[in-house]
């Protein structure tokens, strides 16, 4: 009828949900959060952050004292919808999380989210890692059309670390939620499935032993 309209979807709908399955790197390891298992050791990993910036742009914190931090995780283990997971590096410390969250299997999209990551994470391979095992997963194990990432539009840092990831930034929704008694403007960014091939290839070159010196400063950016 001379309408434009999109072109058909490929994927079989709708897509099972993540589990709390083991994602294993070479550098770092993601597995299902366990306040007995991982709880003491990301309060002391996030304590590392003397000035509590981290804690700015999420909706929750900062903690002062260990109990309440302990609290939260524990009704975060609990949680489906998000689903944490604990980032553990080679020794098996726990150093930081993140999650799958508003999935919507129906249409294959997903959204990872609730990233805390450590000053233990700073400058190693090991948070680059962590976001190439759960774009892999989703788009390889679960076969999901589309993987969003969503920020506070004035967090510069999480924009431009989206955006070096491979995140087409797609635009901002204005006031779109409230947190900590602030309005935030939300910045929406996107990768598809048809994108991912070319990013896996060039994740694999960034984390290839032969791309870090001796001293583990990368030879090739991202």
């Amino acid at each position: 009828m001379g309408q434009p309209i999109g072109w058909p979807v490929e994927t079989d709908l709708p897509r099972p949900r993540p589990e709390s399955v083991k994602l294993e790197g070479r550098y770092c390891s993601l597995v299902p959060l366990d306040v007995k298992a991982h709880g003491a050791g990301l309060w002391s990993a996030f304590s590392a952050d003397k000035t509590g910036a981290n804690w700015t742009y999420l909706p929750i914190g900062p903690y002062e004292r260990e109990e309440d931090f302990l609290t939260f995780l524990r009704g975060a283990e609990a949680s489906a919808d998000p689903l944490y997971y604990t980032v553990l590096d080679t020794a098996g410390r726990a150093v930081g999380h993140a999650t799958f969250l508003r999935m919507d299997p129906v249409n294959g999209v997903i959204e990872v989210g609730f990233i805390h990551f450590s000053p233990l994470m700073q400058r190693t391979p090991v948070s680059t890692e962590a976001m190439y095992l759960m774009m892999r997963y989703v788009f390889e194990g679960l076969g999901y059309r589309r993987y969003e990432w969503k920020c506070d539009a004035l967090n510069a840092p999480s924009i431009a670390a989206a955006k070096r990831l491979g995140f087409t930034f797609e635009g901002v929704f204005r006031q779109a939620t409230v947190y900590k008694g602030r309005n935030r403007d939300t910045a929406w960014l996107s990768i598809l499935d048809r994108e991912w091939p070319n990013l896996k290839a060039r994740f694999e070159r960034w984390l290839d032993v032969e791309n870090f010196d001796a001293d583990g400063r990368q030879r090739a950016s991202l």
